[in-house]
């Protein structure tokens, strides 16, 4: 069908992926009698193993979704004002984390954003957006290589189509990618500028922040060959995470932290902290494990695996 990773094994019925969920029901895409391909809009059955969503494959039978097959990768978030979790897209190999430059570049959303997506399992990529709107993009972009070490760093433009090509290159056949950023980062206008499609936003604001008409998750196939999921925009403090995804997002510091006195040094104050002696020698900067303590404290304050509990705990010591 062209959708990206075919390979993942659905038991029950029909081969089919996701492309938008609405409430009990969603549109899938999937193979139908002989390898004809059928878009249509089904039902959850009842007992559902899980809920579906953008870029789940599933098993089609009878107009119903029957099964949801493993997921390679899942990318999530809280659910506004709970605790459980919210899953955004599934089965994505890379994350094109949308950050826009246009009115300088919010570090500290570039990193919780770049920890998101690290936590999905799949491969995050830095686009910058809005990059014709500012005069300091050389410094932008190393400040992001920077706060996102050994992440790619693309910068772009829908409007002058600086850097499309970069990004459709990546966005190859096989590929699934998907659009992470707040509302108004340019996620839709990178969508119209890649298929040439007139995806629908709304008026730009007075402060020159486009205010985007996404409000649910939708699969896109690309011309390039690939399957790009334009989600809603996150807010800041919208961020839950393993700690496994934690450290790569932070590479830099986990590594440091290897020759701390303690193993579940804070970085905050400890006695033999090897990562407060780098900042003070000069050999990491002093900002970035500033934003190593904040999204640990948020971390901390939504984790459900203990991890942020004792972070919170060993801090507070």
């Amino acid at each position: 069908m062209g959708l990206g990773d075919s390979t993942v094994l659905v038991v029950g019925g029909h081969p089919g992926r996701v492309s938008i969920v609405h409430g009990t029901t969603a549109e899938v895409i999937w193979c139908g009698a002989e390898g004809r391909e059928v878009t249509s809009t089904c039902q959850f059955a009842t007992h559902l193993n899980l809920r579906p969503v953008a870029g789940d494959w599933v098993g089609i039978r009878d107009g119903l979704i029957i099964e949801v097959a493993e997921r390679r990768s899942l990318l999530r978030r809280p659910r506004p004002y709970a605790k459980e979790m919210q899953s955004l897209a599934a089965n994505v190999d890379v994350v094109l984390v949308v950050v826009p430059v246009n009115r300088g570049l919010n570090l500290l959303m570039l990193e919780r954003l770049a920890v998101m997506a690290f936590d999905s399992g799949a491969r995050p990529v830095v686009v910058l957006s809005k990059a014709d709107a500012t005069s300091d993009l050389g410094d932008e972009i190393a400040a992001a290589r920077a706060a996102v070490p050994d992440v790619l760093v693309l910068s772009t433009s829908s409007a002058s189509g600086q850097g499309i090509e970069d990004l459709r290159a990546l966005l190859t056949e096989g590929v699934t990618a998907v659009l992470l950023g707040a509302s108004g980062a340019g996620k839709t206008s990178l969508l119209n500028a890649l298929e040439g499609t007139s995806e629908v936003t709304r008026t730009i604001s007075r402060g020159g922040e486009g205010r985007h008409a996404t409000t649910t998750r939708r699969l896109y196939r690309l011309s390039s060959g690939g399957v790009l999921l334009d989600i809603p925009g996150v807010r800041l403090l919208d961020l839950t995470v393993n700690q496994a995804g934690f450290d790569e997002a932070f590479a830099d510091i986990t590594e440091l932290s290897a020759a701390c006195r303690f193993r579940d040094c804070a970085h905050d104050g400890d006695e033999g902290c090897a990562v407060e002696a780098a900042v003070r020698e000069g050999r990491l900067p002093a900002r970035r494990l500033e934003s190593y303590r904040a999204i640990t404290i948020d971390v901390a304050g939504r984790d459900v695996s203990g991890e942020g509990a004792r972070r919170r705990r060993r801090r507070d010591q």
